[in-house]
């Protein structure tokens, strides 16, 4: 039996088109950009994409606890806690005391890594930018409106 009739048999939707299926299409599409703006900053900075991730929200929000950070980038526990290791290894943060939870700390950018940030921000956003010249400007926020959008709705049905 071949493996196309065993996935006929396991019941496979000859309907589904990955191409056209959505979680597909923003997956490659998120990685795809992603690639694209990394570029600038792994060969040049030796940074990972979870560490400029870090990196981007601390430069952004300021310092936070690990969890906090896990949330606002959506990485699980263990690539944040493995990027800030890398990051604190580099002394681009520094771990503090969390007053609020003696229980854990709060991870901060160190002045070496502010300035690592603010070299890195403008390339970043040169690159966001040459991928979005394609689009007018109503394109371009109707593209943020539909991704706010989306995320609300898929955190709602997580949530139901």
């Amino acid at each position: 039996m071949s493996l196309a009739d065993e996935a006929g048999k396991a019941g496979a939707d000859p309907a589904l088109r990955l191409d056209d299926f959505l979680p597909y299409r923003l997956s490659v599409a998120a990685n795809a950009v992603s690639d694209v703006v990394a570029s600038s900053y792994q060969s040049r900075f030796g940074l990972s994409i979870p560490q400029w991730r870090l990196m981007a929200v601390l430069g952004e929000d300021g310092p936070m606890t690990p969890q906090a950070l896990g949330a606002r980038t959506v990485m699980d526990k263990v690539t944040v806690s493995r990027a800030a290791a890398a990051l604190h290894e580099r002394r681009l943060v520094e771990r503090e005391p969390n007053a609020a939870d003696g229980r854990s700390h709060r991870v901060g950018l160190t002045r070496t890594g502010l300035d690592l940030y603010a070299q890195i921000a403008p390339l970043a956003l040169a690159h966001e930018a040459r991928l979005m010249e394609t689009f007018t400007p109503f394109e371009r926020a109707t593209m943020q409106n539909l991704l706010r959008r989306l995320q609300t709705a898929a955190d709602e049905a997580r949530e139901g």
